[in-house]
């Protein structure tokens, strides 16, 4: 093999910065909030809202059992209040018969039997209701007295059926728009998580293309490297047959000639410089399907897609030389030149694997013969 240079590394500050960048999107991809922590903060929101809904229906439940028992005790008021009305209407009866004295009688027992009625219902309600006088449940107890509790009595469980129907309306309400609020908290953060989750897998991806390309590209001149051109002649080789009957492809193996001296005399930051600059008169000289390689410290390789005839790759190599005296010249380093080995597929190599180390045993009689020109592999080869 030819001479290489040696290998420099990326520059401390710009290393640092893609180091520090690097780090911290790992961090942030380990410690920033993802979609399974805002799953269970979703989960755990949803668990309060259940149980906030579970004592809501609850109460509201109790609410409506209140409100129930209000409308039976006021139809039991009703049904007294009727046995009032009927003592009242036999009281009133002017003649003082037998029939009257046991109707009345009746009433006075009907509405004593009424009162206990009343009196059991309201005695037995969950709620701190007033109690009914023991004096007024007595079947000779004075009307008036009856009155006053009816009265009293009705116009307390009326003010509580309303106040449980005012309270089971706004408890209903309030089961409502939690129910709202839940759905769109839950849809807010599923939609986040969907996004956290998407971007997650960008970043991811993209991070992933990134180490992809640093595997098969040049650090210092962004060339694909060894490896690259090996694949795309793999993939050109494949898709040979489908082409033309005269179509072939072709390596070109460049090794630059008194680098070694650059490195030596200049340093290597003048011969890295001097390897990005004619990298990229390398990119320019050839077409866009065609992949330049760097696969060493000063060698270089050239795959050729598809041409014609010997003299296309003639003309390649020429330019490939060109460039390496324009940048000689341009940056004044000395005298560097590039001796060029050409070997092509399926004539005169019929083997593609070994195309390129029969493009390199063409360079190195290039290099025996005088260097600064280009040779092509022998059937031999």
């Amino acid at each position: 093999m030819g001479p290489e240079a040696s290998k420099t590394p990326i520059p401390i500050p710009e290393r640092t910065r893609t180091q520090r960048a690097a780090r911290g999107r790992a961090l942030a991809i380990r410690f920033g909030p993802g979609p399974t922590a805002i799953a269970a903060a979703a989960l755990v929101c949803l668990l309060i809202g259940l149980l906030y809904l579970a004592l809501q229906i609850r109460t509201i439940f109790s609410d409506q059992l209140k409100q129930e028992y209000a409308g039976l005790v006021l139809e039991a008021v009703e049904r007294t209040e009727s046995a009032r009305s009927l003592v009242g209407i036999w009281q009133q009866l002017p003649d003082a018969t037998p029939a009257r004295a046991a109707g009345y009688q009746h009433a006075r027992t009907e509405l004593a039997h009424r009162l206990a009625s009343l009196a059991a219902l309201v005695n037995a309600s969950p709620s701190a209701a007033p109690r009914l006088p023991p004096a007024s449940l007595i079947p000779d107890a004075d009307l008036r007295d009856t009155d006053a509790v009816l009265t009293s009595v009705s116009t307390w469980w009326r003010a509580q059926r309303d106040a449980d129907s005012a309270d089971l309306r706004v408890r209903i309400a309030r089961v409502a728009y939690t129910l709202i609020a839940s759905a769109a908290l839950l849809f807010c953060m599923l939609i986040t998580a969907l996004g956290m989750y998407a971007k997650r897998n960008r970043l991811l991806a993209g991070r992933s293309h990134e180490f992809e390309w640093a595997a098969l590209h040049d650090a210092m001149t962004g060339l694909p490297n060894r490896r690259k051109l090996f694949a795309s002649l793999e993939e050109a080789a494949t898709k040979l047959p489908a082409l033309t009957a005269s179509s072939r492809i072709a390596v070109l193996y460049v090794d630059l000639d008194g680098f070694k001296q650059v490195n030596d005399s200049r340093g290597h930051r003048v011969g890295d410089e001097f390897l990005i600059a004619v990298s990229r008169r390398f990119r320019e000289s050839v077409r866009k399907v065609d992949v330049v390689a760097r696969i060493g410290g000063d060698e270089f390789a050239v795959l050729v897609r598809e041409f014609s005839t010997n003299a296309e790759l003639g003309e390649i190599a020429r330019r490939l030389i060109a460039c390496v005296v324009q940048t000689d010249k341009e940056m004044g380093v000395g005298r560097v030149r590039a001796s060029v080995g050409i070997a092509s597929f399926p004539e005169p190599v019929d083997d593609y694997h070994r195309l390129v180390a029969a493009a390199d045993e063409a360079m190195y009689r290039v290099k025996r013969s005088g260097k600064n020109s280009y040779a092509f592999a022998e059937r031999a080869s």
